[in-house]
């Protein structure tokens, strides 16, 4: 078993290694440099003709049959489906680009995306069987994707339904994929529930990813994997043709090994181009929003410190901590507006198939031995006898619930600064699907942004025990680039500190 790390400090062998630096450990080393290669960094090499769309696309399709599929050594089963068309498009890109056609800032780049996410050619299953052979087109986002010059490689696995499903499911299990592994313990969570997109981004099976977050859907993946992960301002990102849960809080966002490169998909994504942001940075470091993880809680305090070492103004600040009233409120809003927008989305979806909640519950009734192994779906059923936004409790709750968020918790909190920084995730937790997921560390950081609408993200923050930890890093609405700007500060002190290596793929870590 690999010795303990020393919290906050690289150990001797790590001291002078760049932010994921190499490891003699990766399974599959023939493919592990280019793998590893940021978007910023294939855009360089294709630009300057040191590599190829067709070449990258060929590893990366060979790294993921070596690593990813169930009867691999590693076996990952972090994607869903590779796009029958992605080797094509990648030599088409490589064409154009040889006439000095560029069709975008994303212009033979691969992109995966989750498997809630309709892309035409892929299978867009949100994880259950009750969506195979469903007809697919293009999400409004991938729609942006293509029309940048991305490559749709392949769609993610995911938890199944985003993880709305059961109180007692386990995040990045899913009916059509199976269970998600961590590349950095194959025994430990990827969390969710863009489990899929955070372990492929981690293991080096694409540069870039999207995910979906409702509440902690990008920002735990993200954390535990060890990658930079942003929730986006809901509304941002089209959610046009992505499986819903809840209109109020649903946004996909962009999934990457660095800041860079999620700040460049967050602008196609968004359609947008970059926003000015302040001179001197400033956070609010929420001093009691802490995972309960002893290690991680002062890790976290440690990085924060070298953050206003570097020139952030931080000040530390208590903020509101949600209530049992304020955790019941937010499941109630998500139930009703489930009920109401997951029935619209299957009504309208091509092919034939279940057109609403209440026919996906008959469907794995119908069929649980398939769907429900291992937990079932209680919060399906408890959804049913919501009544939906017509309910007579739905308005009052939701007015409560953002009242919360907003006056209560995240105005203060932002007073006089430009985002709150506090911890996201502990170290991973290791899976049981016979019990349940058993969630591990986590701050209560998504809650109030994800009522809010407002936006959020995680950056790794270091190792605790071998295990990634992320810095959660939320701002008002349509602050995306003062939030990439702190997440890069971040990312800075990190690899002076305490670089992180690529993930160590033991199958058994911590006892």
């Amino acid at each position: 078993m690999a010795s303990v790390t020393v919290v906050g400090e690289p150990s001797p062998a790590r001291a002078a290694e760049p932010f994921y630096a190499g490891s003699v450990n990766d399974p599959h080393p023939a493919s592990a440099d280019l793998a590893y290669e940021s978007a910023t960094g294939v855009l360089s090499g294709l630009a300057e003709g040191r590599l190829s769309s067709g070449e990258l696309v060929d590893t990366l399709v060979e790294r993921i049959a070596a690593l990813d599929a169930p009867e691999s050594p590693v076996a990952l089963r972090s994607i869903a489906a590779v796009s029958a068309e992605a080797r094509e498009v990648a030599r088409e890109r490589d064409e154009q680009r040889a006439r000095g056609v560029s069709r975008g800032p994303l212009h033979g780049v691969p992109v995966v995306v989750k498997d809630n996410i309709e892309a035409a050619g892929l299978p867009g299953t949100a994880g259950s069987t009750a969506l195979v052979g469903r007809e697919t087109r293009d999400a409004t986002l991938v729609t942006r994707l293509r029309d940048a010059g991305a490559i749709v490689l392949a769609s993610t696995n995911l938890s199944q339904w985003a993880n709305i499903r059961s109180r007692r499911s386990s995040s990045g299990f899913s009916a059509t994929g199976g269970l998600v592994a961590n590349p950095w313990a194959l025994d430990r969570s990827a969390g969710g529930s863009s489990s899929g997109s955070g372990a492929a981004v981690a293991a080096g099976l694409a540069p870039l990813a999207v995910g979906t977050e409702t509440d902690g859907s990008i920002v735990c993946p993200s954390s535990v994997n060890g990658v930079t992960g942003l929730k986006p301002t809901v509304g941002n990102v089209p959610t046009t043709r992505v499986v819903p849960i809840s209109a109020s809080q649903d946004s996909p966002g962009p999934m990457a090994r660095n800041v860079a490169d999620v700040a460049l998909l967050y602008h196609v994504l968004a359609d947008r181009g970059p926003s000015p942001v302040p001179g001197r940075l400033s956070v609010a470091f929420a001093t009691n929003w802490r995972t309960g993880h002893p290690l991680t809680d002062a890790h976290i305090e440690r990085v924060v410190g070298w953050l206003e070492a570097a020139g952030v103004t931080v000040v530390a600040r208590e903020l509101a901590e949600p209530s049992p009233v304020e955790e019941a409120d937010e499941l109630a809003v998500l139930l009703a507006e489930l009920r109401d927008d997951l029935t619209a989305y299957l009504a309208q979806r091509p092919g034939p198939g279940v057109r609403s909640l209440a026919e996906v519950v008959a469907y794995e009734d119908a069929h649980a031995d398939v769907e429900q192994p291992y937990f079932g779906h209680d919060l399906f059923t408890a959804a049913l006898d919501t009544g939906g936004r017509a309910g007579a409790a739905y308005a009052e709750t939701r007015r409560r619930n953002l009242e919360w968020a907003v006056a209560t918790c995240l105005t203060p909190g932002l007073e006089g600064v430009d985002a709150i920084v506090a911890p996201a995730y502990g170290p991973s937790w290791k899976t049981d699907l016979v019990v349940g997921g058993h969630p591990g560390p986590a701050s209560v950081a998504t809650m109030a942004p994800a009522i809010a609408g407002w936006p959020i993200m995680s950056v790794p923050a270091g190792l605790v025990q071998e295990l990634p930890v992320g810095l959660a890093v939320i701002g008002r609405p349509h602050s995306e680039d003062t939030l990439l700007a702190v997440a890069a500060r971040v990312e800075e002190v990190v690899a002076a500190h305490a670089p992180m290596p690529r993930p160590f793929w033991y199958p058994e870590r911590r006892g």
